[in-house]
């Protein structure tokens, strides 16, 4: 892939992502001290994927913002779809990622902002309010939470730490019990706080070994994957078989533990 030519104002889109991040999530916070007056629908006929009238107010505050300052980009969102996706700058947004923790009143969402750069993860920003930190990130810059450099961990078995997993769609969710039991028989414990962007924010910070998921959406992971590639981590195929738009099995994970998960996982992480 081409690296981002100079005519690109690659800073100015970080500082907006990172600004933007946290305009959005203080904005959500206004609504999650509220939350219990909410409009909570579930999308189809799956429970337990809900989305609330802040999820929409968010990615349309955060959508407008963008149009406004770069109109050329194109953009995907959870909520409110696609538009120029064969821009070279596509913004991918999560306006809350966590959503079934936000609706309950559990400190576990996030707002996540990434950008990609002629099909390549750029830049991206993570912003958690119930904790004040911002995870972010830009190709070639390194990667932060606040002003503190991400590093991921220098662990060589799962054993010696946690391993956040996960499974929710349909799709792919026959692999999830299997890879428990590897994983325990192994000597590694499992770790879920319902938020793909927090979890690879963790990757990055060492905070967890890896990460894996049966099925993830771009929007949940765009902005993760450039703190992780900058913090030292490995990810698998993600984006193959149109995985912007669809989704794909997903792990991310610290190099000394990579292979050893990727081998409990199987043929289906990137079949």
């Amino acid at each position: 892939m081409n690296s981002a030519p100079s005519s690109l104002d690659i800073e100015a889109r970080y500082s907006c992502a990172r600004t933007l991040a946290l305009e959005a999530a203080q904005l959500g916070m206004s609504h999650y001290r509220q939350r219990n007056t909410l409009l909570v629908e579930h999308k189809g006929n799956d429970l337990q994927d809900v989305v609330s009238i802040a999820d929409r107010q968010i990615e349309d505050f955060i959508r407008a913002r963008l149009a406004e300052r770069f109109p050329e980009d194109g953009f995907l969102g959870e909520e409110s779809g696609s538009s120029d996706l064969a821009a070279r700058c596509v913004w991918v947004i999560d306006p809350i990622d966590g959503t079934a923790c936000f609706v309950n009143g559990l400190h576990n969402w996030c707002v996540s902002i990434g950008l990609l750069i002629d099909g390549e993860p750029h830049l991206g920003a993570i912003a958690d309010p119930n904790h004040n930190e911002l995870f972010h990130g830009c190709l070639g810059q390194g990667a932060f939470v606040n002003d503190t450099p991400l590093k991921v961990s220098a662990a060589t078995n799962v054993a010696q730490g946690l391993t956040g997993t996960g499974t929710f769609h349909p799709r792919g969710k026959e692999h999830f019990i299997p890879f428990l039991e590897k994983l325990l028989a192994e000597g590694g414990m499992f770790f879920r706080n319902g938020s793909g962007a927090l979890m690879t924010a963790y990757v990055a910070a060492g905070r967890l070994l890896g990460y894996y998921e049966t099925e993830l959406k771009s929007w949940d992971c765009l902005a993760g994957l450039v703190l992780l590639k900058e913090a030292g981590g490995q990810v698998n195929d993600f984006f193959r078989n149109d995985g912007l738009i669809r989704g794909n099995p997903y792990l991310v994970a610290c190099p000394g533990v990579y292979q050893q998960l990727a081998e409990m996982i199987g043929p289906s992480l990137d079949g």
